[in-house]
């Protein structure tokens, strides 16, 4: 039996790639899967497949890539998401998904930034989630079994190999012992760990991060995170939340207390359609100068466009902002900052089937690494949700197929056990929601935007602070459920992956992509390496194997005009 936890688009994927072979499968999240992380995706999914621009191929789509990633992203990894995006897209149409089609019946494709060709496939504003709710249907058809509420949090480990997991329910406190011949994980990022983030409460802590790494896995570029360039600022409950990039794709224009249009200072060619590191740089550059909104943002306006276009091009900018602020925006702007996005690192995977260090043991989705490095293409991680659930759906398998017997620990079913027992019994001063705000504020403070050597020191000395006082916390489960104590297993996540981040930011002395350093502003050709954490080891460096001629003699400047440029 293979194990997937998460339940968003990578984990359901290969639990219907398991399925469909005739395996056994069980799949399990901490969220109702039809609210998975992926559902929040808006833009589109990427795939050469040449129905609107003929001339488009995977090599072409696999130059983009690697060229945005700012040469960090693997070769392999690229060349196999880009390869595989056509049979993704068959696949999501096999499972009965509602494309936007042209009236000929071709799927439609249209722009992203930094993409040559029309490549991103769409069904309105709301790609990802109709990817979820495709793959929810086609799971529900195979009676793949799908366990909602379940905390995961410890992969059971013996000799190398993993063996199972054990975890807990959110609202019962049953515990669950899973006995597993191998598992996928596919639980995302780690972005929540930043006060601003476009991730909703309790998602994208960093539980893939702490559940690879103390099974024996590691991390790789763990500090390469994308920083979103409008995320609004209140309500408190939904800062970060995004306004998508499609208000300044339609001519949205920014602002700053002064009323002027910052971006001329930046990127006057191409002003609000620049990349999204260059924007998030810029409105942070305002707002630390001081000409910075009055609550520590800028403004997006869009009340210039006409109301018929903002209705029918931006519905859902305008329902968000109405509904969470009473904020008409054909009238007034919206206060933003940049937000955090994505992790484009992640567990540290071989290209060839996403396995990590641990044997039997695979990660998917933004829980992984190897194709955005330091920024990832709008469209890009749709599609690797796709790839990457399929092939190694049938790694797993192949796996689990060729154990003739597979031992267990009781020893580390009893730490599993003792662990929980331990938190539940856990009745110190600190609060553990205090404590994770302290994270999301060191982390905000000093690994933001723009990081630099004394802020890197001085956050990795204010977390060592919050690790020791995380000896002293109290785990108060109550009528309504054990959300505290999954509470303490996030602070637990937040903390692994607020060290690897700040460790590894501080190695990569140069700028580069996402990764901006005020006291290293030059891109430096040493540091075109992966950066690989464990709490053990520290840090090593990993060469990036070469790119294929095919590939490299399409990598070029993209043109830009008239374009937003992701």
């Amino acid at each position: 039996m293979v194990l997937v936890i998460g339940t968003g688009g990578a984990g359901l994927r290969a639990a219907i790639e398991l399925a469909e072979a005739g395996n056994d499968v069980l799949a399990v999240g901490k969220r109702p899967k039809e609210d998975a992380h992926t559902a929040l995706a808006a833009g589109g999914i990427n795939a050469a497949l040449a129905t609107i621009d003929p001339e488009d191929s995977w090599q072409q789509h696999a130059a983009d890539t690697l060229k945005e990633s700012y040469l960090l992203a693997d070769p392999r990894t690229a060349q196999i998401v880009t390869q595989g995006a056509a049979r993704g897209i068959d696949d999501l149409e096999r499972y009965g998904m509602a494309f936007a089609r042209e009236e000929d019946g071709r799927i439609s494709q249209r722009f992203f930034g930094a993409h040559k060709f029309r490549r991103t496939a769409f069904a309105g504003d709301y790609t990802g989630l109709e990817i979820q709710r495709t793959l929810i249907r086609r799971a529900d058809q195979l009676n793949i079994p799908v366990l909602d509420g379940i905390y995961i949090t410890r992969l059971l480990v013996h000799d190398g190999a993993v063996f199972g997991a054990y975890g807990f329910d959110l609202t019962h406190g049953t515990r669950y012992l899973i006995h597993a011949d191998a598992v996928i994980l596919a639980a995302g990022g780690h972005t929540r760990i930043w006060r601003r983030t476009s991730s909703r409460r309790d998602e994208n802590m960093g539980d893939s991060f702490r559940l690879a790494v103390e099974a024996g896995a590691r991390l790789r570029d763990p500090e390469l995170v994308q920083f979103h360039p409008s995320g609004i600022i209140e309500p408190e409950n939904a800062a970060g939340t995004l306004v998508s990039e499609a208000a300044r794709g339609e001519g949205g224009i920014l602002r700053n207390m002064l009323g002027e249009r910052f971006m001329a200072r930046y990127d006057p060619d191409r002003m609000e359609l620049s990349t999204r590191d260059r924007v998030a740089l810029a409105a942070y550059t305002e707002i630390k100068e001081g000409r910075g909104s009055p609550k520590g943002g800028v403004w997006l306006d869009v009340s210039h466009l006409p109301r018929q276009t903002i209705m029918t091009r931006l519905p859902r900018v305008y329902q968000t902002l109405l509904d969470l602020q009473m904020l008409d925006i054909t009238r007034e702007p919206i206060e933003i900052a940049p937000t955090a996005h994505y992790s484009m690192g992640g567990v540290w995977v071989r290209p060839e089937d996403h396995s990590t260090d641990v044997r039997g043991l695979y990660a998917i989705g933004e829980a992984s690494s190897g194709l955005h490095g330091a920024n990832r293409l709008g469209g890009n991680s749709l599609i690797e949700l796709l790839v990457f659930g399929r092939i190694t759906g049938q790694a797993a398998a192949a796996y689990s197929q060729s154990l003739t017997a597979q031992p267990r620990s009781a020893s580390a079913i009893a730490h599993a056990r003792a662990e929980i027992d331990d938190l539940l019994a856990a009745d110190g001063p600190e609060n553990v929601r205090a404590l994770q705000r302290a994270i999301r504020n060191t982390m905000t403070e000093h690994a933001g935007v723009v990081r630099d050597e004394e802020g890197l020191r001085a956050g990795l000395a204010e977390l060592t602070a919050i690790e020791k006082r995380m000896a002293d916390i109290g785990v108060h489960p109550d009528i309504a459920g054990y959300q505290d104590l999954a509470h303490a297993f996030d602070l637990k996540s937040a903390a692994l992956a607020a060290r690897a981040t700040l460790e590894a930011a501080l190695e990569r002395r140069e700028t580069r992509g996402c990764h901006n350093r005020s006291d290293y502003p030059d891109l430096d050709p040493a540091l075109q390496v992966n950066l690989v954490w464990s709490p053990t080891a520290g840090i090593t460096r990993e060469s990036i194997p070469a790119i294929p001629d095919e590939v490299s003699s399409l990598m070029e400047e993209v043109s830009t005009d008239g374009k937003l440029a992701e």
